[in-house]
């Protein structure tokens, strides 16, 4: 089969405007609270776009760890590419996807660091080999091979024994704080819903419709 021949109906449900929370961040808490119960595997997993100061933009995904009226919360090393790159261009764009749902959602906006208590009540909140494994990896650079990775686990593991691990400097999370959140509704015939909240100079949010 082709790519082509690659096709799904969207048929479960349509999005009306008032069907939607006047709060985009309860209406995200809805439907991620939705997305959970149809689908348990990671429904935090959200595709996380960033560019480069050459213009040059990357995507990857990344686990949500938090999200309130403040903004979506994710962590990373601050060294790695994402890192550098929100380094110099604060800017950032997510998605969610659920298929189960026939729904996504995406979301723009400014980024900036969480505060240091933040990140260390994160870091001492994984378990230990999530924080061995950040503590040894210089993330995105070129290694020798995985034994290299390996052995410095291996090291911190024995230096840290029964001790405290302490969240190392570079890495920590970011805060993605929204302008624009789109809830996207899979509908017949590729006639999908989309939904757009965007903030106003006034601070409140405007829902817009926009053409699939």
């Amino acid at each position: 089969m082709g790519f082509a021949d690659l096709r799904k109906e969207y048929m479960q449900r349509g999005l009306d405007e008032s069907d939607m929370d006047a709060d985009p961040f309860r209406q995200f808490a809805t439907w991620f609270d939705e997305a959970r119960a149809a689908s348990p595997v990671e429904p935090n997993a959200m595709a996380l776009a960033t560019v480069g100061a050459d213009g040059r933009p990357s995507l990857r995904m990344v686990l949500l760890k938090g999200a309130d009226e403040r903004g979506f919360v994710f962590y990373t090393n601050y060294e790695s590419r994402k890192g550098r790159e929100l380094a110099d261009m604060p800017w950032a764009a997510l998605t969610f996807f659920w298929p189960e749902m026939e729904r996504q959602i995406r979301i723009e906006g400014r980024v900036e660091p969480v505060s240091a208590e933040e990140s260390d009540a994160y870091f001492h909140s994984r378990p230990i080999g999530s924080q061995l494994s950040a503590s040894a990896s210089h993330q995105s650079e070129v290694i020798a091979g995985r034994e290299e990775l390996e052995q410095r686990v291996a090291a911190l593991s024995a230096q840290y024994h029964d001790q405290e691990i302490p969240r190392p400097e570079n890495w920590g999370g970011f805060r993605v704080i929204p302008d624009a959140i789109e809830f996207w509704q899979g509908r017949a015939n590729r006639l999908h819903d989309r939904l757009r909240y965007r903030l106003l100079a006034s601070g409140g949010w405007q829902i817009e419709r926009l053409s699939p």
